[in-house]
């Protein structure tokens, strides 16, 4: 976004904050697709600065709403709009996106919303990002303490506008780059709670992290090895990843940060430079996600102006000004965050099967150096079979407040490969059923703890 689109985002913002819905949507935005509430969350009443939120209502939620769980979702990035999330994901309705090309672009239900028990908030983050707005590039955070403060300022505010959320249990969710988001945010809410009145404090009780860049200095290290495995590249090629990801760690270790950002970008190249894939986000898709059609949908006037956007907002799904000015954030790790979530809250991880970026073998490289009291339990307790219905759906391992989920047939946008499969792995993991539930924490599940080859460089 630039300087005109900064001021001209700031001068509309005092006139669509909390429209009402048009009366007259356009005939591919059903009126039962509108959000419950949706427009602006201030977090710099001076400039005008704020966060766009959608919020969706539980569809049927199973306990009174001032109890129904509160689910928050983040997209990643940096600079991704969670409207990405929202159209092509999770949200209720969803762009149909095996459209043909001759046919218009529309929405359709989406049969595995994460909002059909829960209530769904969805967070254009950091400022500057979608169809939030920042009036300066000075003003768009450069890192996660910057990011987390508009977070809180954002939840409070929204919290605010009805004493029904006041109480209900929240739960911060996101994916890719949201692996530093949800972790920062979370650690902010839970080390300034106590700081505030009982009334002012956030209701968090846990965090879910999907496919997520978290402990970028270990996660790097893992490429060459992920696709060895994976049968995409051979010995040789392995050991020529391997080179530039040392590079790229040692650059990390220097404090190097826009140059480490740089180098793994030259590591990602590499990779698919190698393999020839369409997208390292799913190694057995012919093509990339569409997500294209986000950006297509939400250029319509009528449709920016029923979701409480002016009309002559340009949205980008994804924003190259504010992931210029998050550059050097990129390799900082967070991991230290998820040390101290663990300890005080809920913590799911979970991964797309086919993820070559940050999926499995990435995940499990940094998780096992959690400085947790538990953690050799965890890595000892045996990974169980996860079902959804009668088919097989993935794998849970359990330790207490820890889980993680291996979700089978999936990518990187894992409810968009997975729809019903995530669905299920939400509800389950915040209700705590199934495999999700501490029923087998005990000590005769725990194996003696064995050395963990870390197969070369992790």
């Amino acid at each position: 976004m630039d300087s005109a689109n900064f001021l001209l985002s700031v001068f509309f913002f005092f006139f669509t904050s909390f429209p009402s819905p048009s009366t007259s949507s356009p005939p591919f935005f059903p009126p039962e697709a509108l959000p419950t509430k949706s427009g602006y969350l201030p977090v710099n009443p001076t400039t005008g600065s704020a966060i766009y939120f959608a919020f969706y209502e539980a569809q049927t939620p199973i306990s009174p709403i001032s109890k129904t769980p509160l689910l928050i979702w983040l997209q990643g990035g940096p600079g991704c709009s969670s409207m990405v999330g929202n159209f092509f994901e999770l949200g209720p309705w969803r762009v149909n996106f095996n459209k043909q090309k001759t046919e218009p672009i529309s929405l359709i239900p989406n049969p595995g919303s994460w909002n059909r028990i829960f209530g769904l908030l969805f967070l254009d983050n950091p400022i500057g990002t979608g169809f939030s707005i920042a009036t300066t590039k000075d003003e768009i955070p450069k890192n996660q303490y910057s990011v987390s403060r508009h977070l809180f300022t954002a939840i409070s505010s929204f919290i605010e506008l009805n004493s029904a959320f006041k109480n209900r249990p929240i739960y911060i969710t996101g994916e890719s780059y949201a692996g530093k988001y949800v972790p920062s945010i979370g650690y902010y809410i839970l080390k300034k709670n106590p700081r505030l009145p009982y009334d002012k404090r956030v209701n968090l009780v846990g965090v879910a992290i999907g496919d997520g860049l978290t402990d970028p200095i270990t996660q790097v290290a893992t490429h060459g090895l992920n696709a060895f495995y994976s049968g995409l590249i051979n010995e040789k090629q392995k050991e020529e990843m391997e080179v530039a990801q040392v590079e790229t760690v040692e650059l990390i270790k220097l404090g190097k940060w826009s140059e480490a950002t740089n180098a793994r970008f030259k590591v990602l190249d590499l990779l698919k430079n190698m393999t020839g894939l369409a997208t390292l986000y799913d190694y057995t898709r012919k093509s990339p996600y569409n997500t294209d059609l986000v950006d297509e949908f939400l250029s319509f006037k009528k449709v920016k102006r029923v979701l409480g956007v002016n009309e002559s907002m340009v949205f980008e799904g994804c924003s190259d000004v504010v992931g210029e000015v998050l550059n050097d954030d990129v390799m900082k790790s967070v991991r230290y965050k998820v040390d101290f979530l663990v300890k005080n809250s809920k913590v799911l991880l979970y991964q797309g099967q086919y993820d070559l970026r940050d999926g499995v073998v990435s995940t499990e490289a940094w998780l096992k150096k959690l400085k947790w009291e538990e953690i050799e339990n965890y890595l000892g307790v045996e990974r169980k079979i996860w079902r959804v219905g009668d088919e097989l759906a993935g794998y849970v391992q359990k330790w207490k407040s820890l889980t993680n989920v291996v979700v089978l047939g999936a990518g990187h946008l894992l409810p968009t490969d997975q729809t019903l499969n995530s669905q299920a792995m939400i509800e389950d993991w915040v209700l705590e059923k199934g495999v999700f539930s501490d029923g087998d924490d005990d000590d005769a599940q725990v194996k003696k703890a064995s050395s963990f080859n870390d197969f070369g460089l992790w």
